[in-house]
């Protein structure tokens, strides 16, 4: 994982409770506050999430060495179908929801965020955002194949180099593309990347959102909620990152920093919890904005970046039977990810 990557993901834990102090000028629901039993159960919650959110998100990465989960056979197609419902239901149930609520919350003044619809506005910039930083990535990658392919082999203007072959009747002359397999990798895993910091911002916005709440009885559901979700989010995560061939060290970054994002919030929340105010202005609109644009992000992605590929592909339109299953699938684990919003 490149450094820019690490440097914007400790940006978000470190800047984000900071930007969400601030005076309570709406009054919180009354709720019982039990401080000492709270505490209990935010640990326990930051141990259960820990290892739920590593379980999902290795469970893909190690799954790959078994030969009928590799990215070449069928089945892969039917496991990502259910991990691309997860995160499609992540971003339309989860988060874009919390979003319309924090930033059209009664707390908030009437103008300018009465006057404009700005969760749906930052969502679809995001993804605009998103499907530019996408094509960019994928021109930038080809031009570079294409010059390390002129500098080895003299390819022409489209970055195809001249091939000389011999059949056993004759020879053939042609072009072949040397930059097509690399730059689709390259891609790949500029998608993954982008993917998992839409699913980084969102997951500290929750456990921040635990750690500082005092009520037993509001976390005590939450911490089975959140495991799952973040169990089934990691394996969606994990499918993602299991396809693109990184090397070891950049699968156990990737990892490590999905699993922690979740407890690390929770550890930020419990440390803030006597000044942080859910119901102040200014945290609703971070964590509306911060919302929104994961949101857009994660349905982007969803979308063009996981279905749209796969179920395009003719490996699939051409086999009923996996088509047929990797719908199946789809909705399975989009269903099961919407389940969860009834508790999280």
């Amino acid at each position: 994982m490149d450094k820019k990557w690490v440097t914007l993901f400790c940006a978000i834990l470190f800047l984000l409770p900071c930007s969400v102090f601030g005076e309570c000028t709406c009054d919180p629901e009354e709720e019982d506050r039990d401080k000492t039993l709270a505490l209990k159960y935010k640990l326990a919650a930051i141990a259960s999430i820990l290892a739920a959110s590593a379980i999902g998100v290795c469970l893909p990465v190690v799954g790959k060495k078994v030969p009928a989960l590799s990215p070449e056979r069928s089945l892969f197609f039917i496991v990502k179908a259910f991990a691309a419902g997860v995160i499609l239901a992540t971003g339309f149930i989860h988060v874009l929801p919390d979003a319309f609520e924090s930033l059209t919350s009664p707390c908030l003044s009437e103008s300018p965020w009465g006057d404009f619809p700005f969760t749906g506005f930052i969502a679809m910039v995001s993804a605009i955002g998103t499907l530019m930083v996408d094509t960019y990535a994928t021109a930038f990658y080809r031009r570079r194949s294409g010059v390390k392919a002129a500098a080895v082999g003299g390819a022409d203007e489209e970055g195809a180099v001249p091939v000389h072959t011999h059949a056993a009747h004759g020879h053939a002359h042609g072009a072949v593309s040397l930059d097509s397999g690399e730059t689709e990798l390259l891609r790949h895993r500029v998608i993954s990347q982008v993917l998992e910091l839409g699913i980084i911002v969102h997951s500290v916005i929750i456990g921040i959102a635990l750690g500082a709440s005092q009520s037993p009885k509001t976390i005590r559901p939450l911490i089975a909620a959140l495991t799952f979700h973040q169990f089934f989010e990691g394996i969606g995560l994990g499918g993602c990152i299991a396809q693109q061939k990184f090397n070891s060290r950049a699968v156990a970054i990737m990892a490590l920093f999905f699993s922690i994002t979740t407890p690390s919030g929770i550890a930020i929340g419990i440390g803030i919890s006597n000044v942080y105010s859910e119901t102040s202005p200014t945290a609703l609109i971070v964590q509306g904005v911060f919302d929104s644009a994961s949101a857009g992000i994660l349905i982007y992605m969803a979308l063009v970046d996981l279905l749209a590929a796969d179920f395009m592909n003719p490996k699939l339109q051409n086999n009923g039977k996996l088509q047929l299953w990797a719908n199946v699938s789809l909705l399975f684990g989009a269903g099961c990810m919407s389940l969860l919003a009834k508790w999280a």
